[in-house]
């Protein structure tokens, strides 16, 4: 008997595509072209984004959440034509929920640079060609620059709550910092204040892996067929960041030194940790882009707040937001401590940590902890109203 069919190959990118189903979001394009912090400009850039809820005649109560690396605008919903990954913090909005759009209007933005429907390396360039290689360097300040005129054509003044964590919390940072009058309170969930010797050291590994592979391609890979891109190095940069995304007590207790089953590790065979991880690596490299991943990943390595304006603790204190900043209690990748330090930097925040054994990636599983810091910056969910039917 034939055995099962083989799964087919994945395309070159992972990358959201014109032509691909939209799924819930919706674009703006920017009519001036964006000036870059590390010099020369971006033109023809398109953000993606997806919302929750109404918007306020007064535009009052607009929320921005903003998603970590491999993220994307899918902040809720199930998987499905368009989005092929579930919300990433499904358990904070809806009917009853943290942020109920009865009552808030939430925005999620693909960030620039990002492969999911906001311009990044795998984006056509105004000429039609692809990004690629020729795509700039990007900063943080870079991306909030283009959320603020985001914000901007979507008629939002001042946000009610900017948050995010990982990568997400580094540009809320940024929003707080750069757009003070346009941040109303501020959630910041296991992020520093710049990046640390650690992060970079990781990071080096895994661009180093993605550069090395021949499907690379110096970055010009996008229009190679199914199977020909980087997704060797792409997965192995997966793998190396999951490590530092879960807590090692959870590896253990899940997997120790058992072996897959169906599998003998005397005889070529896989422990479960390690079928564990090929399997995230291969669901990576089908929905993502591994020039995207070059381009946030170095994003992250220049996140430093008080880069330009004079050091750290000035560029902190020109927070006037109320603010909650949260550690997860086993993250690895920026312990507490790096919190508890931001914290005390940041006029009249309040630190707390997340108890969790899942590491880092704890800010976006244990919602019921991030739940409460959102109803102690935005007040308790109001009673049902039946107004939001989940549409945007």
């Amino acid at each position: 008997m034939p055995g099962p069919a083989a799964e087919p190959l994945p395309p070159a990118s992972g990358a959201w595509q014109d032509g691909d189903p939209a799924g819930r979001r919706r674009w703006v394009s920017l009519a001036e072209p964006l000036a870059l912090e590390a010099g020369g400009e971006l033109t023809g850039v398109r953000i993606a984004y997806e919302t929750w809820g109404r918007l306020a005649p007064d535009a009052s109560n607009a929320v921005l959440l903003l998603h970590a690396l491999t993220g994307d605008s899918h902040a809720a919903g199930p998987a499905g034509p368009g989005h092929p990954t579930a919300g990433w913090w499904d358990g904070l909005i809806g009917t009853g929920r943290a942020l109920d759009p009865d009552r808030w209007f939430i925005v999620a933005p693909n960030v620039l640079g990002g492969c999911q429907g906001s311009t990044g390396p795998a984006a056509r360039r105004p000429d039609g060609r692809r990004w690629g290689s020729s795509f700039p360097v990007l900063t943080q300040r870079d991306q909030v620059a283009a959320e603020a005129r985001l914000a901007d054509l979507l008629g939002i003044e001042r946000w009610a709550l900017v948050a995010g964590g990982s990568m997400g919390g580094m540009r809320a940072l940024e929003w707080a910092v750069g757009h003070p009058r346009r941040t109303g309170a501020l959630l910041v969930l296991a992020a520093p204040a710049a990046a640390t010797a650690r992060q970079l050291a990781c990071t080096q590994v895994q661009l180093a892996a993605i550069r090395a592979d021949p499907g690379w391609r110096g970055g010009d890979y996008h229009d190679a067929g199914p199977g020909r891109g980087p997704h060797t190095g792409l997965g192995i940069a997966r793998r190396l960041a999951h490590l530092t995304y879960r807590g090692r007590a959870e590896l253990e207790h899940r997997f120790g030194r058992a072996a897959q089953p169906g599998e003998d590790p005397w005889h070529g065979g896989r422990r479960q940790v390690e079928s564990y991880l090929d399997h995230h690596a291969a669901k990576l490299v089908r929905r993502f882009d591994a020039g995207s991943y070059v381009v946030l990943a170095e994003a992250m390595n220049h996140h430093d707040i008080g880069r330009a304006r004079g050091g750290t603790a000035a560029a902190l204190a020109r927070i006037t937001a109320p603010a909650v900043i949260a550690g997860v209690d086993s993250d690895e990748l920026y312990p507490p401590p790096l919190q508890a330090r931001l914290a005390a930097a940041v006029p009249g925040a309040e630190h707390r940590v997340i108890a969790s054994p899942h590491g880092h990636d704890g800010f976006l599983i244990e919602t019921a902890q991030v739940s409460r810091m959102v109803h102690d910056l935005l007040g308790p969910p109001a009673p049902p109203t039946g107004r939001w039917s989940g549409g945007g």
